[in-house]
């Protein structure tokens, strides 16, 4: 039973998403985790559902879904594959919404379909190696040169960057002599074929060991003076707007990831025997699996709380970065939980939990550390209570 109001339409898209993850992504995500191998049939499969483009409108090949519609497909993905989950998050949220939200009709005309069709895979470009938390001290540097722009740097943390399509970068535009802090920041649209485009380091990673994660080097790379989105100097703006969906889709990813361990620590708890029982009869584990259910359950109904009002067109920064800490804190929590459940088995790769573990460490770092989180949810209260005379609205 779902404590969530299905539509007919979510309740199909939900038994879509988990058909295809139980049946074709589970059976082979231990293997990927262990090879460190990026599936691109896997994006294919998931373009051929319409998943890469849940969030696109029809009038772009997309299939134009409200926000609780694509967190519970990505629910489902996350709980047989978190990279399976990262590939189709960062892909859905980022570089997909802030060409839809702030890029032109011509941009949106040329890169929206086959980004939503799955024949382009996209990425976003915003830190750097030096600067990660605080976006605003980037180094990037990107300097008009006719109708075009040279831009030059090094991005980091960029997930599939080395598999992408379209990459959206941010880069500076003010002057080494006239710094504006945040107001001097671009977004460009990169792609891999552009003259002093290149992917240098592979990073290697305690989990999500399947999803690439790379620097970028531009070194005097030239972009068309058509790939700037929007306005000069509203970059970062655009990328922390963006954040919103980002922060939701982190947060359904850790739901799922957490629901996974929850699942395997059910079953193993019936199987396991120690003392001539079952250890799911022992109260010491009944409690675990208890507490384990019930942050899983505030959690999820946190996410699409948030995410149904942000449908509505509400001011939802609060809430997304409240869903995203307590959901990528909850399935940290519950991940080391399942590993204790399973005791010694569960330290060892036999089992999923140790991946389920691994996974769930960087949920709670990208997109907004929790620490990050927490400044804005407090930022944001503060301010909320002072436009109300020092009482919270709802």
């Amino acid at each position: 039973m779902s404590l969530l109001p299905l539509t007919e339409t979510q309740a199909e898209i939900q038994r879509l998403a988990r058909d295809y993850a139980q049946r074709e992504l589970v059976p082979l995500a231990g293997e990927r985790d262990r090879a460190s191998r990026f599936d691109r049939v896997m994006v294919e499969q998931m373009a051929a559902l319409g998943f890469l483009g849940m969030l696109i409108p029809e009038s772009y090949d997309g299939l134009g879904l409200d926000a609780n519609s694509y967190l519970l497909a990505l629910e489902e993905i996350a709980v047989a594959d978190a990279t399976a989950a990262v590939t189709l998050s960062v892909h859905n949220s980022l570089p997909t919404q802030m060409i839809l939200t702030y890029g032109s009709e011509a941009q949106r005309t040329r890169w929206l379909p086959p980004l939503a069709r799955g024949e382009l895979l996209g990425a976003f470009a915003l830190s750097e190696p030096e600067a990660g938390s605080d976006a605003a001290s980037l180094r990037a540097q990107a300097t008009r040169d006719g109708d075009d722009w040279i831009l030059d740097g090094t991005k980091a943390w960029v997930s599939h960057g080395n598999e992408a399509g379209v990459i959206l970068c941010m880069a500076r535009t003010d002057t080494p002599e006239n710094r504006r802090g945040s107001k001097g920041i671009s977004t460009f649209i990169l792609t891999p074929d552009l003259p002093g485009f290149a992917v240098s380091k592979k990073e290697a990673k305690m989990g999500l060991r399947a999803s690439p994660t790379v620097q970028i080097v531009l070194d005097r790379c030239r972009v068309p003076g058509d790939r700037l989105v929007g306005e000069v100097g509203r970059g970062l703006t655009y990328a922390l707007g963006s954040l919103d969906h980002g922060r939701l889709g982190i947060a359904a990813q850790a739901v799922g990831i957490a629901r996974a361990a929850l699942e395997a620590s059910v079953r193993y708890a019936g199987e396991r025997k120690q003392f001539g029982r079952a250890i799911g009869e022992f109260q010491a584990i009944q409690f675990k699996l208890a507490d384990m259910a019930t942050r899983i359950t505030a959690a999820r109904t946190l996410l699409h709380t948030a995410a149904a009002a942000k449908q509505r067109g509400e001011k939802v920064t609060r809430y997304c970065s409240m869903a995203k800490l307590f959901a990528t804190e909850t399935a940290m929590w519950v991940t080391t939980q399942a590993v204790q459940v399973f005791g010694g088995y569960g330290y060892v790769t036999d089992y999923s939990v140790e991946r389920h573990m691994r996974d769930a460490k960087v949920t709670e770092i990208y997109e907004g550390t929790s620490e990050i989180q927490r400044i804005v949810i407090a930022r944001e209260t503060l301010a909320a209570a002072a436009a109300a005379d020092g009482c919270l609205p709802d």
